[in-house]
Parts: structure tokens; sequence; C-alpha cells
């Protein structure tokens, strides 16, 4: 997004390379700490930022439990919540998607799993592939004191189990404002499914989902 590299020419090698995200042969962990579904009541969201926000849209809103996804704008103000605007990576927002499930068949934490494993390289700093600048950063943005606690913990937990040969960069801040972003970005992926940036930089991202996570996804 933003200015955009359609790379065609991508070999299956290739996709496989960029899925490895630099992470060990391991089993991905799941989170020792998280939220019990017994804690809350009724559906949930989470705020997630992790490059550009078709791909993130279209894999959060393959699981199981997830009721809802929008993509939008997080970590600004509302007068520049604005595609062309966050684009020039000046106004503090960051690419996302509001994700509303229900807790009591996924849990923040299993979210946080599938958005740390197959959804983006929380190990890349402020770019995300081909896609660079703030507004593509990896960040969650939490609603709440527990959601902070689940994902500090969890980064800390990856870091030190060494899952990625890299540190983990991914910015936990609190949430003062989602904003949806404009129609056309809504579904991206799934009504452009032959466009060269989505054949190379998303599709993959479903596919690591399915072969890593079949038990979590739909149907």
């Amino acid at each position: 997004m933003g200015i955009r590299s359609l790379v065609c020419a991508a070999t299956v090698i290739g996709l496989g390379a960029m899925l490895s995200f630099g992470r060990s042969k391991t089993a991905f962990p799941d989170p020792v700490i998280d939220i019990p579904a017994s804690q809350v009541a009724g559906p949930q969201t989470a705020v997630l930022a992790g490059g550009c926000f078709w791909g993130m849209e279209a894999v959060f809103e393959h699981l199981k439990g997830v009721i809802n996804v929008v993509s939008g704008f997080a970590g600004g103000d509302k007068s520049t919540a604005h595609y062309e605007t966050v684009s020039t990576g000046r106004t503090g927002h960051a690419e996302s998607v509001k994700i509303t499930f229900d807790p009591k068949q996924i849990t923040y934490g299993q979210i946080l799993k599938v958005y740390f494993s197959v959804a983006h390289d929380p190990t890349e700093l402020n770019h995300q592939g081909p896609d660079y600048g703030t507004q593509y950063r990896s960040a969650i943005f939490y609603a709440n004191d527990e959601q902070k606690r689940v994902a500090e913990a969890y980064i800390q937990q990856l870091d030190e189990a060494k899952v990625y040969s890299h540190k983990i960069v991914t910015q936990v801040a609190p949430l003062t404002g989602f904003y949806p972003a404009e129609a056309y970005h809504q579904h991206y992926l799934e009504n452009h499914m032959d466009q060269p940036y989505i054949v190379y930089n998303d599709l993959p991202k479903l596919a690591a989902l399915k072969k890593q996570f079949p038990e979590m996804c739909k149907r």
C-alpha cells in the first residue's frame, strides 16, 4: 500500500523464504499468560498492526471464533485517519485491523499467537516486506490492562525462547481510537485475489495459517 512494490516473478522458494520470518524450526508456543473466557463477558476486540492491513484482515477473518474484522487506522488523530494522509508516514497512525471475537471460541492470547506466527514479521522495524514507513509498524494497541499484560508477557516469552533470530520490535501501546479505512480497503484480498501484491505477499500467509493451525481455521 502507499507506493507498492508489485513483484510478479515470485518463485515457490521465494514464498517459502518470506514465510519463515527468521524463526526457529520448533513449534510456535502458546502464550503462558492469557485471558480466560470466564473473566470476560460477550464479544471482545483486539486492535493489531503489522504492515498492510489487507493481509492482516484476511488472516484473522479465517479464524474460528472471529466475528468481524475491519481494516483501519490506530495510533493517531481522527482528523488524519485517511488513507492518503496516513500514507505520508507523518500521522502517527499505523495500518491496523480491529478484530471482534468470541472469547469462548478463541482467546486474546490465541489471536496474538496467530499474529506473531503467520500474520506478519514482528522483528521488522517500521516496515513489512515491500512496505516501508511507520504506518507499517508492528504494534499491539491494548484496550485494557489485561490485554497489555498478555501482550507484554508473550513478547518476553517469545524473545526468551529465541523463537526468532532477531529481537521482537512490536510496540505495545494504549488504544486511543480506531478509525475504519475507506470502503474499498475492506475485504480487499477477497475481492482482488489475482492482484500481484496479494499473490506474493498475502496469499502465502493464508496458506501458512491453514498449514500450521488447521484446527483454528473456519471450514
